[in-house]
Formats: structure tokens, C-alpha cells, sequence
């Protein structure tokens, strides 16, 4: 049976909260296999259900272009067979990988005559507060219950149909794989409890992962009482030096907004030496013109070339356009570019096309950025084709958390120091 938010409790959060704060302690002590079943049981779950989701899905499309709802939106919360078809495939790959949780790493100093170690554990309780994207909520699941936490979804409103519908398949398939009642809770924006009534439970919330537009971002911090791993999407930049090749700048620039739904690590900022080759930037801003972007510049640019280039403003340097939309503009050289980028980008990842040994050099060791990417695409994947890992997002956060969110970002270290029983 679907649990139910207690309608006559005075603080519905509140319950739900305790709810999967009591479930983390019993996930944490399962074997491993006990929660693949878990992530095995929801992806047959949701491979036998993809019709009743469409549809579900359907009436919120209709729904949101009644509201008008902004084309992005619109766009986020389209779940196409293939979106959804993909969310089971990570569901999949996570039943495959080894469990993180026994993992054990080296402590970083050792005690005389005791064995020093330090072991990977579930965080315990997350939250998952998101921005259409009804799939997230099925692939956060199985990070989730694969790295032993609970987890509470929070969804936006103009998904409420398919999340809901995402929601109880998940939640059956979990009850009948024997896993325990809370370990996936939902809050849906309909139910009257606000984002702030969430994130200030930390006494049950370990992590609190907001995922949508930076303005989403930046309201789940600044409420929250418990611990945020913020999430980031777009506003990357990209340095194109007089000695990079124009095919890989382009290369990069196009495929890094090929990701879908979301192309996090989309470059929407390019900037280019003095020194780049005037036939060079032609030939690159008709390429993506013919790729259907909108192309912008800074006043120098578009004096120079009014037919490919319309004015960007001011404060687009430092916000994101979500959007095929790419702005430019020119620097001096390495050490300029590096210095915009550490301002305005959104640092989670940044770019550089160069075949100068001394800027690939000084790039990688100087750009404050998660994730650096020299001479190569920065597109991001959920699901890498090699390597051991699944990825939710990204963190442009500083200390542990940075970077790629994967299911290593989901837990954290317990030391263990093993004496000989000498004394």
C-alpha cells in the first residue's frame, strides 16, 4: 500500500521527515543485495508502467501550455519514451555496480600499534527538491537506495501528474521487494508544505539537492537549515586561443548542448584571443547559425560583424541563457580569459581549444572551476558508456561535494582505528 501523508497531522512535513529519517537507519544496515532487489523491483516497475506515465505526463503538457508555462519548463518536463526509457537504463547499471558502501580507503595517518581505515556509509535522509524533470525522481531513487539513504522527493507543480504516477510505481515496487516503509517519500508542491518547511528539518535531513534554475538554487540555500549540495547547469565558458582549431571549438561548442533534457554543461560563452583569424569567427558563427543558435557578442564583435552577432548585455556574462545561445567575446590572451572566467562562469566546468602546451598548462592549474576541459567536448552524460559511476548533476560547490554527483558524493567517511590489544 502507497503511504499517505497524514492530512489530520499538524505538520505534514514533519511526518514525512520522521518518516524516511527512521527508514535510513534500517537501510543502512541491509546487505547490498537487499537494495539492488530494490532498484531491480522499481526498474520492472517502471518498464511495465511507461504507458500510464506518458499519459500522466500528457495531461501535465496540456496543462502547463494553458498556464503558458515558460518553453524551457515545457521542455524539462516533456518525458518522451526515449527520456524515460533511459532513466530505467541507469536503474539497471546501478542493480550492476559494486556496492559503494564497502568500499574502504586509506586514512590519512596511521596510530602506533592500531590499524587506521577510513569506510564509505550512507548520509542517512535526502531531499530532492526539483524543477519538472519527472524522471530525476526515479533515477535519484536508485542512487539513493543503492548508497543506503531515504529519500524525499519534492517536485514543482506543473509535473504533479506524472511525478505522482512516477511516485507510486516506484513506492509499490519497493514495498513488494520487502525494502522499508519511508525509505521513498514524496512531498508534493500541492500538498501545502513549502520548500522552506522541507529544508529547515535538519534534524531528520542530511542533504538537501535542489535541481533547476540557479533562481531554484539559490532559494533552497538561502532557506535551508539543513546541508545543500547545490546544482548547476549552463553558463560554462570556453577560450578559444589563436592556436586552437577551429573544427574542435566547434565540435565542443555543439555537442556540449546535445545533452538531453537538461544540457548542464552547455557552453554559452566563448572567448576568443585578439589574435583569432577573422575568417576563422566567420566561419564558426555561420557553422552555429546553421545549427539553429542565437549568437551574441560584446560591443567590439558586433561592430564587426553586425550581420552574425546582436548585442549582449552586461550582466549575461555571469547568467545562464538555458538556451542554444552563445555569446562572445574577445580577451587578450590566456591570462585574460582566465580571469573573466574565474568572475563570471558558473564554475562547474569550463573549457579551453589550444595547442600551446604553456596555456593547457596554465589553464588547468588556475581556472577555479569543478571540472576543466582541455581540447574535448565538456558534454555531460548520466550514464557514462565506460567506468563504474552514475551521475545525477553537478555541484559548482566548494570542499567535498564538488564536481560530478555520483553515488560516492552520496555518502560520507566513518574512521575506524583497530587497536592489537596491546595496552
Amino acid at each position: 500500500m502507497v503511504s499517505e501523508i497524514p492530512t489530520d497531522f499538524p505538520d505534514p512535513t514533519l511526518a514525512v521527515t520522521q518518516s524516511a529519517y527512521r527508514a535510513s537507519a534500517i537501510l543502512a544496515t541491509l546487505k547490498g543485495s537487499d537494495r539492488v532487489r530494490g532498484i531491480q523491483a522499481m526498474s520492472e516497475a517502471l518498464q511495465s508502467a511507461i504507458e500510464e506515465i506518458l499519459e500522466a505526463n500528457t495531461l501535465d503538457l496540456e496543462t502547463s501550455r494553458e498556464m503558458a508555462m515558460p518553453e524551457l519548463i515545457v521542455e524539462w518536463l516533456k518525458l518522451t519514451p526515449e527520456r524515460l526509457n533511459a532513466a530505467i537504463e541507469i536503474l539497471n547499471r546501478l542493480s550492476e555496480l559494486p556496492d559503494p558502501t564497502l568500499r574502504t580507503i586509506n586514512a590519512s595517518y596511521q596510530i602506533e600499534r592500531s590499524q587506521t581505515y577510513c569506510q564509505l556509509m550512507p548520509l542517512g535522509t535526502i531531499a530532492l527538491i526539483y524543477e519538472a524533470f519527472p524522471e530525476l525522481g526515479a533515477i535519484a531513487a536508485g542512487l539513493c537506495l543503492k548508497t543506503g539513504n531515504s529519500l524525499i522527493l519534492r517536485g514543482s507543480s506543473e509535473a504533479s501528474h506524472t511525478n505522482t504516477a512516477i511516485y507510486q510505481t516506484l513506492q509499490l515496487a519497493l514495498e513488494d521487494a520487502g525494502l522499508p516503509i519511508g525509505c521513498l517519500e514524496t512531498l508534493p508542491a500541492e500538498s501545502g508544505s513549502s520548500i522552506k518547511d522541507l529544508v529547515t528539518k535538519d534534524r531528520y535531513l542530511n542533504l538537501v539537492i535542489p535541481y533547476g534554475r540557479p533562481s531554484l538554487v539559490k532559494q533552497v540555500t538561502n532557506l535551508a537549515t539543513a546541508p545543500v549540495l547545490r546544482s548547476a547547469m549552463g553558463n560554462c565558458y570556453l577560450y578559444w586561443s589563436d592556436s586552437g582549431d577551429l573544427d574542435v571549438a566547434r565540435w565542443a561548442i555543439i555537442d556540449s548542448h546535445a545533452s538531453e533534457p537538461d544540457p548542464v554543461n552547455a557552453i554559452e560563452k566563448v572567448l576568443v584571443s585578439r589574435s583569432q583569424k577573422s575568417t576563422s569567427l566567420v566561419r564558426l558563427f555561420n557553422s552555429l547559425a546553421e545549427q539553429g543558435f542565437q549568437l551574441r557578442g560584446d560591443e567590439q564583435l558586433v561592430s564587426d560583424y553586425p550581420k552574425q552577432l546582436s548585442p549582449a548585455d552586461e550582466n549575461e556574462w555571469g547568467e545562464t541563457y538555458l538556451a542554444k545561445i552563445v555569446a562572445f567575446k574577445v580577451v587578450e590572451d590566456i591570462e585574460d580569459a582566465i580571469a573573466w572566467m574565474n568572475r563570471y562562469s558558473s564554475g562547474h566546468a569550463d573549457c579551453l581549444v589550444s595547442e600551446s602546451y604553456h596555456e593547457s598548462h596554465l589553464f588547468a592549474r588556475r581556472i577555479d572551476s569543478a571540472l576543466v576541459y582541455i581540447n574535448t567536448s565538456p558534454r555531460f552524460s548520466r550514464n557514462p558508456k565506460s567506468g563504474d559511476s552514475v551521475f545525477l548533476g553537478m555541484s559548482n560547490q566548494k570542499g567535498y561535494r564538488r564536481g560530478l554527483v555520483g553515488l560516492e558524493t552520496l555518502t560520507t567517511l566513518k574512521q575506524v582505528v583497530q587497536g592489537d590489544r596491546r595496552f
